[in-house]
């Protein structure tokens, strides 16, 4: 077992470590570019990525999480998300699934399937853009509403506090609501870490919260932008307006229209999020990177 310790000092020289290996490992990615198709270099970047960042989150929770050995090897490679507190802790004990839950999330990624592998070869040929959209829809639904869930829920039932990376997030009735507590909750836990708690005393709740899409938006235009070849900083564009919409929410007309709540709000949800897709989501990738990759994995 792993006993409770300082949490303070010991983990400087690992952190910068796992910074510096942030910078370092993409960099191999990158030399391997030029041997792998798009989508393949898309995927190794997007893994490496990821892979340093659960690291970083694991090192930093490690030392003042009590928890058996196994937890941590299961955190690290078979758990998608970031919240390496609570899964580690054998303190938190979760509700176990309810069978409803189960077939929902059996039947997201069965729909995800459909998605992906069916309904775009249906579309024309000519309308790529279309295709490509409807195939990224199923592979979100497949991976992150589906697969991820029943991972969740199977963690859960052992009696480990794995919380689902994606909560409903069409029920969201503002934009803050909306990233803070319902869209992918992995990333959200790891900026909430990394960025937001050491510069909100410096920077106010505001401001850190800020940066915190600033950085989302960079990180994106790495996988998506790069990968692609073009529509560059257009990612950015799109984390810079979930910001500004997030201050307009809060702001003092912001409340008092409602857009922090009910009807209003989650229209103005919908509204911010949706409009911009297409700078996330840019053409150039979904045609250099996601059509390609639907090509190869026998979806078109």
């Amino acid at each position: 077992m792993v006993s409770r310790t300082d949490q303070t000092g010991s983990d400087d020289v690992p952190h910068s470590m796992g910074w510096l290996s942030l910078i370092v490992l993409p960099a191999g990615a990158f030399a391997l570019r030029s041997t792998l198709p798009a989508w393949g270099f898309m995927w190794l970047l997007a893994i490496t990525i990821f892979a340093v960042l659960k690291w970083l989150t694991w090192w930093r929770a490690r030392k003042h999480v009590k928890h058996a050995r196994w937890r941590s090897i299961a955190y690290l490679v078979a758990w998608p998300g970031m919240d390496a507190d609570s899964f580690l802790d054998s303190n938190q004990l979760p509700q176990r699934p309810a069978p409803h839950a189960w077939l929902w999330a059996i039947f997201e990624t069965a729909l995800g399937a459909v998605c992906l592998w069916g309904i775009p070869r249906l579309v024309p040929s000519g309308d790529g853009l279309l295709r490509g959209w409807i195939g990224m829809l199923g592979l979100i639904l497949l991976l992150h509403f589906g697969t991820f869930q029943l991972v969740a829920y199977f963690w859960q039932s052992l009696g480990v506090a794995a919380t689902p990376i994606m909560h409903a997030p069409l029920r969201s009735h503002s934009l803050s609501e909306f990233w803070g507590k319902r869209w992918n909750l992995g990333f959200r836990q790891l900026s909430h870490d990394l960025i937001f708690r050491p510069l909100h005393r410096t920077l106010g709740a505001g401001g850190a919260g800020f940066l915190v899409f600033v950085a989302s938006g960079l990180l994106h235009d790495l996988v998506i932008s790069i990968p692609a070849r073009g529509g560059y900083g257009l990612p950015t564009i799109y984390f810079v307006v979930q910001g500004a919409g997030v201050a307009i929410e809060r702001s003092h007309a912001g409340r008092r229209i409602g857009l922090g709540r009910g009807v209003s709000g989650w229209i103005f949800m919908a509204v911010i999020t949706a409009t911009p897709a297409f700078w996330l989501f840019h053409r150039p990738f979904v045609n250099n990177v996601i059509l390609p990759f639907m090509h190869a994995i026998g979806a078109l």
